[in-house]
């Protein structure tokens, strides 16, 4: 298995768990399965495009609702 180099360290690294939810929540939401090693090489850019923007939508939306907005996007 390859090293990984991660530039996109988390501020809060107790949020791991709660990412990794909401990617799980998102690729079933979108069809798309995970890989079982953790290595995304196999994947085409449209899935894990739309799996980035997909969590994307979401976060954004939960920082609205939190905000006092409603959350939707129109």
């Amino acid at each position: 298995m390859a090293r990984r180099n991660r530039s996109n360290n988390l501020v809060v690294p107790q949020a791991t768990g709660a990412l990794q939810q909401m990617k799980t929540e998102a690729a079933q939401a979108l069809g798309i399965t995970i890989p079982q090693d953790g290595y995304y090489g196999n994947m085409t850019s449209r899935e894990t495009g739309s799996l980035g923007g997909y969590i994307t939508k979401k976060l954004v939306q939960m920082a609205e609702q939190s905000m006092g907005g409603t959350g939707r996007m129109q």
